[in-house]
């Protein structure tokens, strides 16, 4: 099995450039007329995107058969759970003020923040049982049904994304084609196993 510890020190850093560059445009005031929507909007985009890459890195292990890459779907999940805290982080502290009266009425009027809520929140126990600890608890059956939650977390934020977006819907439409892909591609995997594959376990190898 290929060593990848340098690769996890990279992917540890790279996946902490974004975050410090919004802090950096914060800090020199390079955010627009709106800081909050600024930082909010940027936060949920990182979130769907390492969401979409760690659902991506299956599909690419198995066609290319890097076994290996397999390795860095935790980090790049606990990433996207990262960039989610903040997202909602923004939105509870900078936007509502922890008014929870305030919160709920504004759920209430808008339907989207629930949707994007719910996909947040089922990414928590995903976050909580990431490790090779949790992964023994409930064995590796259990783990892997768990773990397919992040199919419907996926999918609640690109609902989440399309209804926030007004006008031009080219950007949530992307993340929706690529996330139906993904789906389909495992879909296909599970009915149409490769007979090298068929009879191999679905769940993340331990680190």
């Amino acid at each position: 099995m290929k060593d990848t510890r340098f690769s996890k020190l990279l992917l540890f850093i790279n996946g902490l450039v974004p975050f410090v560059l919004l802090l950096w445009d914060v800090y020199r005031k390079q955010v627009g007329a709106n800081p909050l929507e600024f930082v909010t909007r940027t936060t949920g985009m990182l979130t769907l995107i390492f969401l979409m890459i760690t659902l991506a890195l299956t599909p690419v292990r198995k066609i290319t058969g890097l076994y290996w890459i397999v390795k860095f779907r935790r980090m790049v999940g606990l990433y996207a759970f990262f960039y989610g805290t903040l997202h909602l982080v923004t939105y509870l502290w900078f936007d509502r003020f922890f008014n929870l009266s305030s919160i709920a009425g504004d759920i209430g009027q808008r339907p989207f923040i629930a949707i994007g809520m719910t996909a947040f929140f089922l990414m928590v126990p995903l976050a909580i049982t990431s490790t090779n600890k949790m992964v023994k608890r409930l064995g590796g059956k259990r783990w892997a049904r768990l773990h397919k939650l992040v199919y419907v977390a996926g999918a609640g934020g690109v609902i989440h994304y399309w209804m926030l977006v007004k006008s031009d819907k080219r950007l949530p439409l992307t993340f929706g084609f690529i996330l139906l892909l993904l789906i389909g591609h495992r879909l296909f995997i599970k009915f149409y196993p490769p007979e090298s594959q068929a009879t191999q376990t679905s769940f993340i190898p331990r680190e």
